[in-house]
């Protein structure tokens, strides 16, 4: 059986699944420590003999197969054939993943996009916009749920109507933060939340770590939008090379807390990104670029409406718009690109700038 249902009336389907649960309690803190001779395979029987395996008490197996129907999480076994192989390679394999959603999109094509939680405007419109177009490319975006980049990421790519991935540093019932519940299960509506982490895990600071190496590896490349210099992107980054995947960095303004990360990334050889075609060019194989698209930018938004306003009247540099709309060049950043994506405004060699098509206000 490929995948494991806690709702699977089946007394050896329950059992088995109630097998995998407790390898997971026991390995899912330290899975160097499982034997390289059963990470490809293996007879549950063998895994059930390992030391420090132990059967979860009648009464606590109950309460945990309750809780995963509840949750709609389903179990997959490091031995399922559905099991990923980009994660079974790894020296550190988990033995058990659980997943809501659609646990095949697991073995599609990924590119990981992560970054800072208290992300700029701007770095959230470049991670959803890289988002959007590398799903409507057919590839699925994984990142960690957190606050700011992450979750700019999954937004982009269900806008896109892609599929996208969120792991998870604590057990399937839980969702971290909290706030993204809502988020979590839209995209275990058309994707999946992973973890492997055993039920009632609390979401603590060590077992970040262990998540992001499932980020890293399972993508074929790793984008970092923002970041500061010794932040947990940069370890996902260091994690993703030492795997063997290409990282790739999206500049930002110089002096900026959050560039210091990409930038430093971008000095030690990682890939610049201006845009998702530099990442799909530097996969292998190659994945075209899809049609020319963007998300629209919304008009009944005040400060899009002004910008537009403005710009209609006359071509202006950011400085000189901002002095116009009485704003800063910093507030101006994210609302620009997003109607220089949406092809509302384009920039002059001189850096002016105009309206392309003035929408109707």
């Amino acid at each position: 059986m490929d995948v494991l249902d806690p709702r699977d009336p089946e007394p050896g389907a329950r059992a088995r699944l109630l097998g995998w649960l407790a390898v997971q309690r026991a390995f899912a803190l330290a899975p160097q420590r499982i034997p390289a001779r059963l990470r490809g395979g293996g007879a549950l029987e063998a895994w059930l003999r390992l030391p420090g395996v132990r059967a979860l008490a009648p009464a606590e197996g109950e309460r945990t197969l309750a809780t995963l129907a509840r949750h709609a999480v389903r179990a997959l076994p490091v031995t399922s054939p559905a099991y990923p192989e980009r994660l079974r390679r790894l020296s550190d394999a988990p033995a058990l993943l659980l997943v809501r959603g659609t646990a095949a999109l697991l073995g599609v094509r990924v590119v990981a996009i992560v970054g800072a939680r208290a992300a700029t405007e701007y770095g959230c419109a470049i991670a959803r916009r890289l988002a959007f177009d590398l799903a409507r490319a057919g590839l699925a975006v994984v990142s960690g749920l957190a606050r700011g980049i992450d979750a700019a990421a999954h937004e982009g790519a269900l806008e896109a109507g892609g599929a996208t991935l969120a792991f998870q540093a604590c057990g399937p019932e839980c969702t971290y933060p909290q706030a993204h519940r809502s988020l979590a299960d839209r995209i275990a509506g058309s994707g999946a939340v992973v973890t492997e982490f055993p039920v009632g895990t609390p979401p603590l600071a060590a077992y970040f770590p262990l998540r992001n190496r499932l980020i890293s590896g399972l993508a074929e490349a790793v984008v970092v939008v923002e970041g500061r210099e010794r932040s947990g992107s940069l370890v996902t980054a260091q994690r993703a090379a030492d795997q063997g995947v290409d990282v790739f960095a999206v500049p930002g303004p110089v002096g900026s807390p959050t560039s210091a990360g990409p930038h430093r990334l971008i000095q030690d050889g990682a890939h610049l990104v201006t845009g998702a075609a530099d990442v799909l060019t530097r996969l292998r194989p190659p994945v075209p670029a899809p049609p020319a698209s963007a998300p629209a930018a919304r008009p009944s938004d005040p400060l899009l409406r002004s910008i537009l306003a403005r710009l209609r009247r006359a071509a202006l540099t950011r400085d000189a718009l901002a002095r116009a709309l009485a704003r800063s060049p910093a507030e101006l950043a994210a609302p620009l690109l997003e109607l220089e994506l949406a092809g509302r405004v384009r920039e002059d060699r001189d850096g002016s700038l105009r309206v392309v098509t003035p929408p109707p206000l």
